[in-house]
């Protein structure tokens, strides 16, 4: 086992190097695809909020880096590391992680395409890494001035994505469940540019101030609902998923399904979209009022 792991360790930094030669910012971890180094600051009795700037190893992906000197420092103070992690976010790619996960039952494969066929994008070529579990990474580029934060299942069930701050794990890495690896005819392709349209999905909705409450209580849905009216064309799916979504989440759900679904086709939906969209947050919260 020591030496499969040695070998795997030696591995691990070879597929890193070779990221980090591509632009691509880098991190050693461990078989549980943790980052390997522990925080410095562990036993400190208040940890402190350190994003690496104490000049010591263990800050998680702010470790990251494509210098292959730094990189190799960091494998030589992790020789547990079995794999790598690829650090999204960051200059030159800005790498975004579409990451479609086989768990649960989910097809999340078929939940992007559909929403690629609802919102009008097309996914394109890329890098695709294979996980030992089934499930795809697709790599994507965006732009220097949009932050893509990080979420879980919130596009659609098993659709996670990894944006600043957080981290793929690197084709060539050994973890507890198997090895992950590029899909065949991918591994030297371009990374394409994130379409616009799935761009804005991923993005938070902009904070919108609702109107002050008339009575009754009922202020926080129609902030909800005209929320949902002042979208503009190519907002409105992602306006009324988003309001629907908080509106079951405060048990509103099934009071303001008619009136969302209203002020979407108002907006230019079709009713069929505009419930069908209700219906995949009634889904995604898990709740049915």
């Amino acid at each position: 086992m020591a030496t499969m792991d040695r070998q795997a360790t030696t591995l691990a930094l070879a597929h890193a190097l070779s990221a980090a030669e591509r632009g691509l910012a880098v991190i050693p971890l461990s078989r549980s695809k943790l980052p390997a180094l522990r925080s410095p600051h562990h036993d400190a009795p208040s940890p402190s909020p350190c994003r690496g700037e104490c000049g010591r190893f263990g800050h998680g992906v702010y470790d990251a880096s494509t210098d292959p000197h730094r990189v190799r420092g960091l494998f030589a103070a992790a020789p547990w590391a079995t794999g790598y992690g690829i650090a999204c976010g960051l200059h030159p790619h800005h790498l975004i992680g579409i990451d479609l996960d086989t768990k649960s039952g989910t097809d999340s494969s078929t939940a992007l395409r559909e929403l690629a066929l609802r919102h009008l994008f097309t996914i394109p070529e890329t890098v695709v890494v294979l996980t030992p579990s089934g499930g795809r990474h697709l790599w994507l580029t965006g732009p220097p001035d949009v932050v893509v934060p990080n979420s879980a299942s919130r596009l659609a069930p098993g659709i996670d994505i990894r944006g600043a701050g957080g981290y793929l794990v690197g084709p060539g890495s050994r973890t507890d469940h198997g090895v992950y690896g590029t899909a065949p005819g991918t591994a030297h392709l371009p990374l394409a540019p994130c379409p616009p349209e799935l761009l804005r999905l991923l993005l938070p909705p902009p904070r919108s101030t609702p109107p002050r409450p008339t009575g009754g209580g009922g202020g926080h849905g129609h902030g909800l609902i005209h929320f949902v009216l002042t979208a503009h064309e190519g907002q409105r799916n992602t306006r009324l998923f988003w309001a629907a979504c908080r509106a079951y989440e405060n048990g509103l759900g099934l009071d303001l399904t008619d009136a969302l679904v209203d002020a979407a086709v108002r907006t230019g939906l079709t009713e069929r979209e505009a419930r069908s969209t209700v219906a995949s947050a009634a889904r995604m919260s898990g709740r049915r009022g």
